[in-house]
């Protein structure tokens, strides 16, 4: 999750980049039609329901752009969302609020989509025991960002990187020369802390899998029959995580499995945006 020490250790360093890329020597636009300090404010509104998430990353777009911003706040990341709600009070030089806004959009936009998207793939699994969690298929620089959504959404973070653990897929086994190699091969360079994982698409390759010491497999784009007889042979042995084309659509179908995880690559590379605004931006007294 963002906590202030995250903000200031990795989010702001990406907010920065974010807004240099939408102001390369200055926002001729803003500048034109206003020549010196404005005090104003503006309101944050949701058009359509949904999941808020990403409300300190809007905050801070602005702030970085001049600490005087002050925002007043009606919700919090994770509250559900209706169309026309006010979300938020924006104040300060009228110049920041608008050189901002964009950048403090897209990112609230972004994050709420894949915190709604996240919720409602919850749901769908509610009851079954199922672990929902995310992958690394995340936009470059936006991954701290799209990993928090999935969290505020009610799912579950996946390793963060691949410096995390060890995860053996289909090229790493091929590698390696086969599955029992690859095991074999990761148990003697990883530390004993790590748990290894490894991406099974046959049957054969889950008893490999089981029979090499794997902690946790992955059943990867198989049928609905093969993943019931893959959890049989595992057997308890293992933890099994469901992975592969999982979206809102497919999601019922893998409740009574039997397995422990679904990973799903769809929460962070296929969530549309939720749709929020920044209105009535207006001059203040200062």
């Amino acid at each position: 999750m963002i906590d202030e020490v995250t903000m200031k250790i990795r989010a702001d360093e990406l907010i920065r980049m974010a807004l240099a890329e939408d102001v390369t020597s200055e926002d001729v636009s803003t500048n034109s039609v206003l020549r010196g300090p404005a005090p104003g404010e503006a309101e944050l509104i949701c058009k359509q329901k949904g999941v808020i998430a990403g409300l300190p990353v809007f905050a801070r777009a602005f702030q970085l752009l001049d600490a005087g911003v002050q925002i007043e706040f009606s919700a919090k990341d994770g509250d559900r969302v209706g169309k026309g709600q006010k979300l938020a009070t924006v104040r300060g030089d009228m110049r920041a609020i608008l050189t901002g806004e964009r950048t403090a959009l897209n990112y609230l936009q972004r994050m709420s989509g894949i915190a709604t998207y996240t919720a409602q793939m919850v749901e769908l699994l509610e009851g079954s025991g199922l672990k929902l969690v995310d992958t690394r298929k995340t936009t470059p620089n936006m991954r701290i960002f799209e990993k928090y959504a999935v969290r505020v959404g009610g799912g579950g973070n996946h390793r963060w990187n691949l410096s995390d653990a060890v995860l053996l897929k289909d090229n790493h086994i091929g590698a390696a020369g086969g599955v029992k190699q690859a095991v074999a091969a990761a148990k003697a360079y990883a530390p004993f802390t790590m748990k290894i994982e490894v991406e099974t698409e046959t049957l054969a390759q889950v008893e490999e899998a089981v029979e090499a010491g794997a902690d946790i497999i992955m059943l990867d784009n198989m049928s609905t029959e093969q993943m019931q007889e893959a959890v049989r042979r595992i057997g308890g042995r293992a933890l099994v995580e469901i992975s592969g084309n999982v979206t809102k659509e497919s999601v019922p179908r893998l409740k009574e499995i039997g397995a422990n995880v679904v990973s799903s690559g769809a929460l962070t590379h296929s969530a549309p945006i939720l749709d929020v605004s920044l209105k009535n931006l207006h001059p203040v007294e200062g």
